[in-house]
């Protein structure tokens, strides 16, 4: 009989990461730049993590909670391999930025805060890219693809299917 049971993910935090953790702890405003770092080894902050954090740290898991909701950076489910990112900066959003992201959540059949069920794509609304001359602008990973039109986006996400 096969096991279909998926095994848990590995949320081992590093030396590096307990290190630091170490360091910052006891520094004001220390809970944001620890969060930072365990998003940036992990990709997100599972529930395993911050219960870590608030083990190692002293600092509750309702207040952790707290700063991780408070932040849209934050997130508490692992993301898609492919992120994209579509700007919502006044240019891009006045050249029809939402447009482009109900498209595209459209097309991979995803509501927000989801990742496609094969795990390779999610998306997210961010407050500016920093391209406002090429609006409407978005992201998958670091590649940044501008002047969009709407056509555009189902050749921009085959792109990233299957690699």
């Amino acid at each position: 009989m096969a096991d279909n049971t998926k095994p848990e993910p590995d949320y081992t935090f590093t030396q590096e990461l307990l290190s630091f953790i170490e360091e910052w702890k006891i520094k004001p405003g220390s809970l944001i730049m620890i969060l930072h770092k365990t998003q940036e080894t992990f990709g997100y902050i599972s529930r395993p993590a911050a219960e870590q954090i608030a083990r190692l740290t002293g600092i509750s898991l309702a207040r952790i909670y707290g700063v991780i909701t408070f932040y849209h950076f934050f997130k508490t489910t692992k993301p898609g391999k492919h992120k994209i990112a579509v700007c919502m900066g006044t240019a891009c959003y006045l050249k029809g930025a939402q447009d482009y992201l109900d498209d595209i959540r459209k097309i991979l059949g995803i509501a927000p805060n989801e990742v496609t069920e094969d795990g390779q794509f999610s998306v997210d609304p961010v407050r500016c890219i920093g391209c406002c001359g090429l609006a409407p602008v978005l992201t998958v990973g670091t590649d940044v693809f501008g002047k969009l039109t709407r056509d555009m986006t189902p050749g921009i996400i085959d792109q990233y299917r299957n690699v």
